[in-house]
């Protein structure tokens, strides 16, 4: 979503790179160039225009011009101010303290609002609480059959009593959606669940009658939360109708759905700076796992290519098996050899977190691989544990016996080239010595390196350095000189030894009859 944003800015700080001092035409070009990147990022002008000029003013003050590094600090601004327009802080659901907390969901039609009910759903479930989906929606066709579907893959009971609107019913759908409202909460209330979510129906631009009907749904079950669900991809309008959503139903909270879109983000940075209501939500994908609490501090950091390593953090501690990952430490500790076993147990890991390419994007500097990143197949894990569930278990634990016959049939058992399965093996062989060098306490990648012992190029630097040996002398008397000197210094050097053996005896008492050897290996000892 803000790859392109992200560029620009990234490219506009590089030019403050190696300055010891910004000058305030410095400071006006960045400005300048911020204030072109975001309202190509279709950020609102009111928004670009508060923001830009509180940048300014702050790195023309003595934060900057005292700092040691002034470009950075210019970084450290422009991210503080996004944390701001973005929300300032994280804001969480605000909880009922008696009977269940009601959240009801609005937006216009085609936002997402029906799907992200289910995503809420899971999400809440996930943290401990009991939800159930309320069915309001009766004027959309198959709006209904479409959130039990949603629950049901959420595994979340809904309230639907009416079918809702089907295509030969458009203009007079059955039901009262202030009636399911009402009765959808007293009914979770009976069955004791702690959050009722209502999915209501969206509107279609301005609808008067629409917009009436969400006030009547509001006033009927007085929810804690109201949820506006906005698509990041409508751009400069966003605004518009954040305005009007506020002005007709009161929302309490942004959810932003379609984050994961390629359009360019300026909804994002606008409706809460306009509103001032918090994001409290982000939809950033269409698998009901793709669902996220809004950090502004860390979607600030995303946006500026600083990465988001807590959210990683906080995803892999999520699907992380904790027994698997002490079996792991526990054979690594015993220096146990890495198995394809192992290996394909830690791809199924990797792959329990979600998709790689959205989990290497939010590592520090990702904006630089970019293109290497969109490149990146998914489908490859999926080919690279066809190929080890292909092996016998014999295999899995000795991959040295692989042949090219056994290579040839673990190939056509997954269906894959047999050169596949050589650079695969070759890759699990560098990963074995990888994970054996960091067992035994070594540092692994140090191949090749110059200088280091068995790297390339050491033997020939040492050998560079090494003192040169005397050369021998042309003369020959000089020469037979040489010879007799060095004679003496061995002699001298060998009167010098200790007569003591390395363990304290003495070499005359030493008796090999004494170790019980076979006979005839006294001679090896100099007996």
């Amino acid at each position: 979503m803000f790859n392109s944003l992200s560029d620009r800015l990234t490219a506009t700080f590089k030019n403050l790179r190696g300055k010891g001092r910004l000058t305030e035409a410095d400071v006006d070009a960045t400005v300048r160039e911020i204030r072109r990147a975001l309202l190509d990022a279709d950020v609102a002008v009111p928004v670009v225009r508060e923001f830009t000029g509180r940048v300014r003013e702050r790195a023309l003050g003595a934060e900057v011009s005292g700092a040691l590094n002034p470009s950075q600090q210019i970084v450290k601004i422009v991210n503080e101010e996004l944390v701001e327009i973005l929300g300032g802080e994280t804001r969480r659901i605000r909880l009922a303290k008696s009977g269940p907390t009601i959240i009801m969901l609005a937006g216009l039609q085609g936002a997402g609002k029906t799907t992200l009910a289910g995503k809420l759903s899971k999400w809440l479930k996930s943290q401990g609480h009991s939800p159930m989906l309320v069915a309001c929606d009766l004027q959309r066709p198959n709006a209904v059959t479409q959130l039990q579907i949603v629950g049901q893959r959420a595994k979340v009971p809904v309230f639907a009593p009416h079918p809702g609107a089907t295509y030969t019913e458009l203009e007079h759908p059955a039901g009262d959606p202030v009636e399911v409202a009402r009765a959808g909460v007293e009914e979770a209330r009976q069955k004791l669940h702690d959050v009722v979510i209502v999915d209501t129906a969206g509107r279609l631009g301005v609808d008067a009658d629409m917009m009436e009907q969400a006030r009547q749904i509001r006033r009927a079950i007085v929810p804690n939360e109201v949820l506006f669900v906005i698509d990041s991809m409508i751009g400069q309008d966003a605004v518009n109708t954040a305005l009007a959503f506020d002005e007709g139903v009161n929302f309490t909270g942004i959810v932003l759905s379609k984050l994961d879109g390629d359009a360019r983000g300026g909804a994002a940075l606008s409706v809460a700076s306009v509103t001032g209501k918090p994001v409290m939500f982000a939809s950033t994908g269409e698998g009901l796992d793709d669902f996220e609490l809004f950090h502004p501090d860390r979607m600030a950091s995303r946006i500026l290519d600083m990465g988001d390593v807590l959210t990683l953090i906080e995803q892999a501690e999520k699907s992380w098996d904790k027994d698997e990952a002490a079996r792991m430490a526990k054979k690594f500790a015993d220096q146990e050899d890495f198995t394809l076993e192992d290996f394909l147990a830690q791809m199924q890991q990797i792959r329990n977190m979600g998709s790689m390419k959205k989990m290497l994007m939010m590592m520090p500097g990702a904006q630089n691989i970019r293109q290497q990143l969109e490149q990146f197949d998914e489908r490859e894990i999926d080919r690279v544990e066809a190929i080890v569930r292909s092996m016998t278990p014999h295999e899995r634990v000795a991959p040295k016996i692989i042949n090219g016959s056994r290579r040839a049939r673990i190939a056509r058992g997954s269906g894959v080239h047999v050169s596949e399965v050589n650079g695969l093996l070759e890759r699990f062989a560098q990963a074995q010595k990888m994970m054996k060098k960091m067992a035994q306490g070594g540092m692994p990648g140090m191949p090749g390196m110059p200088g280091m012992p068995g790297a390339g190029g050491g033997a020939r630097k040492n050998a560079k350095n090494a003192p040169k040996k005397k050369a021998k002398s042309g003369n020959p008397a000089k020469a037979a000189q040489e010879r007799k000197d060095a004679e003496a210094r061995r002699a001298n050097a060998a009167k010098a030894l200790p007569t003591g053996a390395a363990f304290g005896q003495q070499a005359g008492d030493f008796d090999p009859s004494q170790l019980n050897l076979p006979k005839g290996f006294d001679k090896f000892l100099g007996k």
